[in-house]
């Protein structure tokens, strides 16, 4: 008989990994996965309840709101709060962070970077949404935090992980040392480790993106889908598109099966369009512990500036010779996209000093 080792029980076996959180990070991440069963809850029955549609409002990007964006936001917000490891709270749903200003987090030392629900456009039509967390250790060291303790490069997330809410819920995270994956068991009401040590292949079949954009792609990225859809029996081409239009469960099938994830630069939208601090930075930083890659298209993702909350970012993530591959394409047919980047960062650079 196997045994069965629950989301506590494995937290609790790794503590020893960070001896100075003296269980701080410990206690946190179980606080996500309470909030994450609850939402798993509501999502699971929203179609029973009034809880499915617009609520009629949009978050800081212009972006109609689910009901369910709303709950989810809420109980994450609730539950990092009351928990007492966090002192500031950055979400997709809200325009500015959250600094928590309580008796048991007066000496919190974490941030939490978190979409609530990734992909929620999809909820109405019964397709899988998600939950994405970043974890940082604060800054300064005196007084409340403050905004720079949340505008942290990639590299310095402590922990990251994604939950997706799908035909079974899956917690997904890392520490920096591998990646972990459990399911959450309804009978017991316990995420339970499935996916021990998770790795995503170095190469794959299965290319993702939203290919009705197609005219607005930069030059690399027209050349790399057709590169895609090839034949070539040697490498297995044509790839499979497969494209749900929530990153979660694009990034989730690929991690298993092997694969790569582009969410480009468009004309319309030449910074990209997804979030760095809550979207773009925790999956790279899982993808990369996993064994994968996770550009924008010139440079790694988690070495990237952060400049505000809600900055908008490219993303290239997934197996690595498909990421290299992209990546060569871009350098080869839009160089002129890797010279503007570079002029912006020197600009950056030269402001800061």
């Amino acid at each position: 008989m196997s045994v069965v080792k629950t989301l506590g029980q494995f937290i609790i076996e790794k503590q020893k990994d960070f001896p100075y959180a003296k269980g701080e990070l410990s206690r946190l991440l179980r606080d996500i996965g309470i909030a994450a069963k609850i939402v798993n809850r509501e999502v699971n029955k929203a179609g029973l309840v009034n809880i499915l549609g617009d609520e009629g409002t949009t978050n800081s990007h212009g972006e109609s709101q689910k009901k369910l964006d709303i709950f989810a936001n809420h109980q994450f917000i609730s539950a990092l709060t009351c928990g007492g490891e966090c002192c500031l709270i950055v979400s997709e749903e809200n325009d500015d962070p959250i600094f928590i200003e309580s008796d048991v987090s007066h000496n919190a030392k974490y941030i939490v970077c978190i979409d609530p629900l990734d992909g929620s456009s999809n909820i109405d039509v019964n397709v899988s949404v998600g939950t994405i967390f970043s974890i940082y250790r604060r800054k300064s060291t005196e007084g409340k935090p403050t905004l720079q303790d949340a505008l942290q490069r990639g590299t310095e997330q402590v922990a990251a992980g994604y939950i997706v809410y799908g035909s079974s819920t899956m917690l997904v995270y890392t520490t920096g040392k591998g990646v972990n994956g459990f399911t959450l068991d309804p009978s017991i009401g316990e995420f339970c480790l499935s996916h021990p040590d998770m790795k995503i292949p170095e190469d794959g079949y299965i290319y993702s993106i939203n290919e009705g954009n197609y005219i607005n792609f930069p030059d690399g990225v027209k050349k790399y889908i057709k590169f895609c859809q090839e034949e070539d029996p040697s490498t297995k081409r044509p790839y499979s598109s497969r494209y749900i239009g929530s990153m979660i469960a694009d990034m989730h099938r690929n991690m298993i099966k092997g694969g790569i994830f582009l969410y480009p630069p468009t004309s319309s939208s030449p910074k990209g369009k997804l979030r760095l601090v809550y979207e773009c930075n925790p999956m790279a930083f899982i993808i990369e512990q996993a064994g994968g890659r996770a550009t924008d298209g010139f440079q790694r993702i988690l070495e990237m500036e952060v400049e505000s909350l809600h900055q908008r970012c490219s993303i290239f993530v997934g197996s690595e010779n498909m990421v290299r591959k992209a990546e060569d394409m871009m350098m080869k047919y839009s160089p002129e996209m890797s010279q503007k980047k570079t002029a912006t960062i020197k600009s950056v650079i030269a402001k800061a000093s």
